[in-house]
């Protein structure tokens, strides 16, 4: 009884000395200065009814968890239900649901909702190529926002100072991406575990601060503007056409409509998505593929096959920033504008989110989890100053009630029956 008194006690004072500076106190902008401000009173009874409900939690935590395991269970999902959702042709089957609904999406959608499914297929896209270095090859990667900086700022510089459209720079982006990925690969060989992420992470970090300090170059903070938007077999979709060019909707003899640009931008990154998919598919049949798993389940047993583990983590590292390369150009053609701002380690918190929460190596499950962590917050806007609260909530929640992810990937196994 001592022990948990003095545990609850700590939790209670933990939750005041995390709660109070995070709720309590409010920042205002005074001319250049910033004031501190304390919240009102509302605010300091909720934190206090907190502290006291941790502290009854942990001081009765072993007689109400024996309580609720004495309880009556509620009935659990059948374990065929589970393993259905989990098998490949299954997975296959939604996946071509989703996708001939995607189709459909931006000519029955408003243009809000077409603008936040684009930002969901680039975190697609972008969970997908990490999928296949921390989901299929068993690599923490903490800083894969750098390959995605890498190709936005790739398009950037080249349409900016050479006039490179976007179809033209996109593959040179994507190999510009897959460039960077291969030179990382090479110092992180012989690493593992907690020391490859802190490596990776640092790689992440050093890109932004270069972005920002090549002031000549990528434009420092300010970062880069006017970046050409896609253009259809050299047609554009603004109002006027630059000279030597033509409109869509002159060309077509269509009525000007601005929805029209955002509808072809999202075709645009559906079918890049649809392009991930089909070479990951693919890639997975190949040896190199069922390579990434056998170095994800033991890299000794890997390497005594004769395996080359070195070649196995330069080709995921490569092949998984190819992708990361072609969403940062998208997303630079779709912004107009790029800076070192937009690739903060937040990004890659939010995509590793993405393919923990998605279930490894499960194409279907980054889907899915990209929807929830990007719609999710759309939907809450008025809740903006706890979304990072919320968010670590739900990872904590995932983690305890499906530890494994929503939809896992399936592994090949073996069953004796009796």
């Amino acid at each position: 009884m001592t022990r948990n008194l003095r545990t609850a006690f700590f939790s209670a004072l933990l939750v005041i000395a995390v709660a109070v500076p995070i709720f309590g106190l409010k920042l205002t902008t005074v001319g250049i200065r910033l004031e501190v401000h304390n919240g009102d009173a509302l605010t300091f009874w909720t934190i206090a009814a907190c502290a006291v409900a941790m502290f009854v939690w942990q001081l009765f935590r072993t007689r109400l968890a024996a309580g609720w395991a004495a309880s009556p269970s509620l009935p659990a999902v059948p374990a065929g239900a589970g393993n259905f959702l989990t098998l490949p042709s299954t997975q296959r089957y939604i996946i071509i649901a989703l996708v001939l609904v995607a189709l459909v999406w931006p000519f029955y959608a408003s243009r809000g909702a077409v603008d936040i499914a684009t930002l969901i297929l680039i975190y697609v896209m972008l969970g997908l190529g990490l999928n296949i270095v921390v989901g299929l090859a068993g690599l923490l990667d903490l800083g894969y926002v750098g390959f995605y900086a890498v190709g936005a700022y790739t398009y950037a510089l080249l349409s900016h100072y050479y006039g490179f459209g976007f179809w033209l720079s996109l593959p040179i982006a994507g190999a510009m991406a897959a460039l960077f990925g291969f030179l990382l690969g090479f110092p992180v060989l012989r690493l593992r575990g907690d020391y490859l992420a802190i490596v990776t992470l640092g790689f992440g970090e050093i890109i932004r601060l270069l972005l920002r300090n090549m002031t000549d170059l990528t434009g420092g903070p300010n970062g880069i503007s006017g970046i050409d938007k896609p253009t259809l077999f050299g047609l554009t979709f603004d109002r006027r056409a630059a000279e030597g060019m033509q409109t869509f909707h002159e060309f077509f003899g269509l009525d000007y409509a601005s929805i029209n640009k955002v509808i072809f931008l999202y075709l645009i990154a559906l079918l890049l998505v649809l392009v991930t998919l089909f070479v990951i598919n693919r890639l997975l049949r190949m040896p190199i593929g069922r390579a990434w798993e056998a170095l994800r389940e033991d890299e000794i047993a890997c390497r005594a096959l004769g395996m080359n583990p070195t070649v196995i983590k330069l080709s995921a590292f490569t092949i998984g920033a190819t992708f990361a390369g072609f969403a940062g150009s998208f997303f630079a053609a779709r912004q107009g504008l790029v800076s070192p701002e937009s690739f903060t380690f937040i990004e890659s918190a939010i995509i590793l989110a993405i393919v923990v929460l998605g279930g490894m190596g499960s194409q279907l499950g980054v889907i899915l989890a990209a929807i929830v962590m990007i719609l999710l917050p759309e939907l809450m806007r008025e809740f903006s100053e706890y979304r990072m609260l919320m968010f670590g909530a739900m990872m904590v929640l995932m983690m305890i009630w499906r530890p494994q992810g929503l939809l896992p990937m399936q592994r090949p196994h073996m069953e004796l029956k009796r």
